[in-house]
């Protein structure tokens, strides 16, 4: 019987390991193309009354903003300010959106890298480590 449980530790752990390696390949052969998809890539949001339109790259800098002529009749600055700022941060919020997309294609839903891309916490980076060397701490008797 320990010999039955230790192949079929063995097959899972080589499923595991094939599937990680597919995902890797995966990753690795399809990184030219999401390079060129992400130099590509700009998001346009245009403001509720149409007045302001603002494009950001696909890291979320600004790299267009037009102002309709219409604008300067309103002569509110503040206003003006709100609304830009909010235009922004809509395209911020698209590109970011597209981008994790983009990269759910190559990545584990699970890894750390994909959890910093949802949630912009630097501890998912490294959070698969942490568990392996916590993992590793506890089977040392430390």
């Amino acid at each position: 019987m320990p010999h039955q449980a230790d192949r079929d530790a063995n097959r899972a752990l080589r499923a595991r390991f094939d599937d990680v390696r597919s995902r890797y390949e995966r990753l690795r052969s399809g990184m030219d193309e999401m390079q060129q998809r992400l130099a590509r890539m700009a998001v346009t949001v245009e403001s509720p009354d149409a007045l302001v339109r603002a494009t950001v790259g696909p890291r979320g800098q600004l790299v267009d903003l037009k102002l309709d002529r219409e604008i300067y009749r309103r002569g509110d600055p503040d206003e003006l300010a709100r609304t830009i700022l909010r235009t922004v941060e809509e395209a911020v919020a698209r590109t970011t959106d597209q981008v994790q997309e983009m990269l759910s294609e190559y990545l584990p839903p699970d890894s750390g890298a994909a959890g910093f891309l949802r949630d912009g916490d630097f501890g998912q980076l490294l959070s698969r480590q942490d568990q392996i060397m916590r993992e590793a701490d506890e089977n040392d008797g430390r």
